[in-house]
């Protein structure tokens, strides 16, 4: 069995991380979607899709999780076009997991796969999120305790935390 579990990742953090996890207990294999792929250099989606992309490997890694494939998907503003998208250019998948935060994104995915594919909501780690990573490191906070200690070199080799304070 398959699942599928999209987010922006912006950064990938270890609620996503958990996610992740707790989806692989319930299925043998899980696309990762890269949402908004198109989308960086903004304050909400400061990182590129390949850098996104980077994060999530190095975090899966040190965990010693392989049964994953990551996609890229954007955004096409039409509910009709990203679904298409999704239905043919990632792999068939039998379930759909998202997080119980019910955030705008997670509350939209919903709407449009619930008619499409079972949605399964697993339970977000509390006082973690991209968002509140970003802005931690906006007002010089401790964040990197949110993320894997692989994830928060690699943002600080890539000067995203500079990045995000200059977008911000």
């Amino acid at each position: 069995m398959r699942g599928l579990f999209i987010g922006r990742f912006q950064p990938f953090h270890k609620g996503h991380l958990n996610d992740v996890k707790t989806a692989l207990k319930e299925v043998d294999e899980l696309i990762i979607a890269i949402g908004s792929s198109q989308e960086s250099n903004t304050k909400k989606n400061p990182f590129s899709a390949d850098k996104r992309k980077n994060m999530i490997e190095l975090a899966l890694k040190k965990e010693n999780i392989t049964n994953y494939k990551i996609f890229n998907v954007p955004d096409f503003n039409n509910d009709v076009k990203w679904l298409g998208f999704i239905k043919n250019n990632l792999p068939q998948f039998d379930v759909v997991f998202i997080s119980d935060k019910n955030t705008d994104g997670e509350r939209w995915v919903e709407l449009c796969l619930k008619d499409k594919f079972p949605i399964k909501k697993i339970h977000a780690l509390k006082n973690i999120s991209s968002t509140i990573i970003r802005e931690l490191i906006i007002d010089n906070k401790p964040w990197n305790k949110l993320v894997t200690e692989d994830v928060a070199l690699y943002i600080d080799k890539i000067n995203g935390i500079k990045k995000i304070k200059d977008i911000g």
